[in-house]
């Protein structure tokens, strides 16, 4: 099964930019990042120390040959942790240019294989539509990132995404026809999923849902009607949840708010590949569609797909043309190519 245009929309992303004004900057944020490691930076925030950073997740040309080698034609390059929020607005605003900028200068050397996703400071939005309407000129940027809640360098001002100081940002994006592209960051109950990685094997997927429910529930999903939302881990705990949110939404005041059934949004997100079980991507795909399913590998960390196109070709319940839309297709689409 092949012959399909191959976009990866969940590949991560540290240009050296960005790195260099945390070694530089960061500082006076409690952060840093040490280049001492022949493995490849390390990034620090309040103490805490990230595993040494792959050289290809800040090389673009050892990227562009590795995804040669495993079949996958684009890659739409985003952040993730530690983001930039654990900056102050202005610091934020500085590492969301440098992200931003960096992301279009490999488009420009590889005009037809890498595309981004910008970062904003969320937690100050009126710098965060600035980047916005700054970027919106900028060749090779191709959608909107944004951690699953907006934190903040005070814990205790972190908001949900269904703050109304945030209308302005959601408008903005969905003016300028872009999809947003959310992802774990300070996941919920982190104390208590200390052990085992949790944090990720529990924490990220509960993050999806607990956003794709403020998305809904507050609102944000009628408000703006043309926006579109993509989950990663294939909506997380959020699909499998759908009949609980809609059974709660019938019974229980806190929802007498809405006015149509929670399933009727479940077409309203998009959902990526990395699953890692295929009866749980048959089940999401059966609830969906798969005109709302895209490529994810979650590249290059350990917990992503080192070949995401064969999650896909080689899972018996999808068809060519079923491939054809998951692989590339339905992200070409949210991606304006």
């Amino acid at each position: 099964m092949n012959g399909h245009s191959a976009i990866d929309i969940h590949a991560h992303y540290f240009p050296e930019a960005y790195l260099r004004l945390i070694e530089t900057q960061g500082s006076r944020f409690d952060a840093g990042c040490d280049f001492s490691d022949p493995r490849g930076p390390m990034i620090s925030i309040g103490g805490a120390q990230m595993p040494p950073l792959a050289h290809k997740f800040t090389d673009i040309d050892l990227r562009v040959a590795e995804m040669d080698e495993i079949g996958v034609d684009i890659h739409a390059l985003s952040l993730t942790v530690p983001m930039v929020s654990w900056a102050d607005g202005e610091m934020a605003l500085r590492l969301s240019e440098a992200f931003n900028d960096s992301t279009a200068e490999s488009h420009a050397k590889y005009p037809d294989r890498l595309y981004g996703l910008a970062t904003l400071p969320w937690h100050d939005p009126a710098l965060a539509v600035r980047e916005l309407d700054r970027v919106a000129s900028i060749e090779g940027i191709r959608g909107v990132y944004s951690s699953t809640r907006v934190c903040s360098p005070n814990r205790a001002e972190d908001r949900e995404l269904s703050d109304e100081s945030l209308y302005p940002i959601f408008e903005r994006i969905e003016d300028q026809g872009h999809t947003l592209f959310l992802h774990p960051s300070h996941v919920v109950e982190p104390a208590r999923l200390a052990k085992y990685y949790l944090t990720n094997l529990i924490g990220n997927p509960t993050e999806s849902a607990i956003a794709g429910a403020h998305l809904i529930f507050g609102g944000i999903m009628d408000r703006y009607p043309k926006l579109e939302v993509c989950l990663p881990h294939a909506g997380g705990s959020f699909p499998y949840l759908v009949g609980r949110f809609n059974h709660g939404a019938q019974v229980r005041a806190e929802m007498d708010h809405m006015e149509k059934d929670v399933v009727e949004y479940l077409r309203r997100f998009h959902y990526d590949t990395v699953s890692h079980s295929a009866k749980a991507l048959s089940y999401l795909i059966d609830l969906v569609g798969t005109d709302r399913v895209v490529l994810g590998s979650d590249y290059c960390f350990d917990m992503g797909y080192e070949h995401p196109v064969e999650v896909v070709t080689e899972h018996s319940g999808i068809d060519y043309a079923a491939a054809g839309q998951i692989l590339g297709a339905n992200a070409k689409r949210l991606l304006g190519l």
